[in-house]
């Protein structure tokens, strides 16, 4: 199988003290829905992204999936490409950060079916984030899947200057 692609957006707000290094800089990430995830805090926070088919372009692949899996619509940008990154699973997948204020509470999840208990012949339907939240980058590092944090020292980064 070619190589799976996902692509997604990493919002971040504050910050705006010109003093460098990561002063209230937070970003929202979300937390993976379903019955696999829902008792796992650490390793269970991603960037909101999802999977793409080139020729699909990836950013967006990036603002479809935002939209299908927040249910709102992807912020204006400027978006900053923060590059890809190759997880443990094989999979590759191409941030960008964009500044943003977004209200948790506003979204409006998209779903997924799984059969579920597992063996029980049962389709049952599971939201695809379960929530999202805003964390320092400190706070985000500690909770989100290890194949991403990448993301967080680039946008840290392209924050410094």
């Amino acid at each position: 199988m070619a190589g799976r692609r996902s692509a997604g957006l990493l919002l971040f707000r504050g910050g705006g003290d010109g003093g460098g290094g990561d002063d209230g800089v937070q970003v929202l990430l979300a937390h993976m829905g379903g019955p696999l995830w829902a008792r796992r805090d650490v390793g269970a926070w991603s960037v909101p992204k999802g999977e793409y088919v080139p020729p699909e372009e990836p950013r967006a692949a990036a603002r479809r999936e935002f939209e299908e899996e927040l249910g709102l619509p992807p912020p204006d940008g400027p978006y900053v490409p923060l590059g890809d990154t190759r997880q443990s699973g094989g999979k590759v997948v191409t941030v960008w950060a964009v500044e943003s204020d977004l209200d948790p509470e506003r979204i409006v999840p998209g779903t997924f079916t799984m059969e579920w208990p597992k063996g029980s012949g049962e389709q049952r339907s599971f939201p695809e984030i379960d929530r999202v939240a805003w964390f320092s980058p400190d706070r985000a590092r500690e909770l989100m899947v290890a194949g991403q944090r990448v993301f967080l020292e680039r946008l840290a980064a392209h924050l410094a200057g």
